[in-house]
């Protein structure tokens, strides 16, 4: 795997440094969008640890993410699954130990796929809901400790930018498909909706102790697997359509919103959702083509291409 150089990985606007000395913990680290995420903060001087259930994939995503920059640190601990808090909770014990703390959260660990609710069984329902929302609670409730003794070094006044950066800062990774309802991913738009409070809540518990939460909402973004299973709902049309700014997203987009939060220049941001979409929420609605076409296809006892899967 050939690493991707700084100009793919984020915009031109930020200083190289920025983020020296600091450390970010990253669930889901070697998917598609948050492996993005992650490069681009070691590219500006973050160490990180990553987290994800594959060990082979996550072991070498660290090491690709660590050729970003000459000296990085990258940690990649396979085997751990977000659904068992104590396992997550011993990666981040050893995430500190070897880092010497976590400044910065990405909570990204998701898993879902296409199903209608008639196919949809509880166990299938429950398996998503637990990965999406309850891996994300166990992500803010096992970095929680470190994120306080962060925001206690970095406090900001809104004044003058503090000489060791920023640091208490969480973001949680969600989606748009539950602002206007989506058809054959209920379960994945219910969990995200409880993610998206989960961020609000966080925020105002913790937003008196120095901590930030907040939503990145990607909306389709290029070559990436949630973007290329959706688009199974869209074949035989323009699979940009609808999409206001007349392109994919990329992953560089979603890096970009991350450096904005995490720098200074997110330090008043708190409780709120950056989406990340080119306007495609804004005319997103039923599903309507050839194969799919709505709502006959949620009407027919004969539903083809979607069905349960196991997580």
């Amino acid at each position: 795997m050939v690493a991707p150089t700084r100009s793919d990985t984020l915009s031109d606007s930020w200083r190289d440094g920025i983020f020296n000395g600091k450390v970010v913990f990253c669930t889901g680290g070697a998917g598609d969008i948050c492996s993005g995420q992650v490069r681009a903060m070691v590219f500006l001087g973050a160490d990180a640890c990553i987290i994800g259930r594959n060990v082979q994939k996550t072991e070498s995503m660290a090491k690709n993410l660590a050729a970003s920059r000459p000296g990085a640190q990258v940690l990649g601990y396979g085997g751990v699954d977000v659904r068992d808090y104590n396992s997550l909770q011993s990666a981040v014990d050893r995430c500190v130990a070897a880092l010497g703390g976590i400044d910065f959260v990405i909570a990204g660990a998701a898993g879902t796929f296409l199903s209608p609710i008639t196919s949809l069984s509880p166990a299938a329902f429950k398996a998503v809901v637990d990965i999406d929302l309850v891996g994300s609670y166990n992500t803010l409730k096992a970095t929680l400790p470190a994120l306080e003794k962060s925001a206690s070094k970095h406090t900001h006044d809104g004044g003058r930018t503090p000489a060791s950066g920023t640091g208490g800062r969480i973001i949680f990774i969600s989606a748009t498909l539950h602002y206007r309802g989506t058809a054959l991913i209920t379960h994945g738009s219910a969990a995200k909706a409880g993610v998206d409070t989960l961020s609000s809540c966080t925020a105002i518990e913790f937003g008196p102790r120095g901590i930030t939460s907040n939503i990145i909402a990607p909306g389709p973004i290029a070559a990436t697997e949630g973007t290329m299973r959706l688009m199974r709902l869209k074949r035989g049309e323009n699979p940009m359509k609808g999409i206001p700014a007349g392109r994919w997203g990329t992953v560089k987009d979603v890096a970009d919103a991350t450096i904005y939060l995490f720098a200074d220049t997110g330090s008043y941001m708190n409780g709120t959702i950056i989406v990340v979409d080119g306007g495609h929420w804004r005319t997103h609605g039923a599903n309507d083509n050839a194969d799919f076409p709505y709502p006959n296809f949620l009407l027919s006892r004969n539903i083809t291409g979607v069905g349960d899967a196991k997580l």
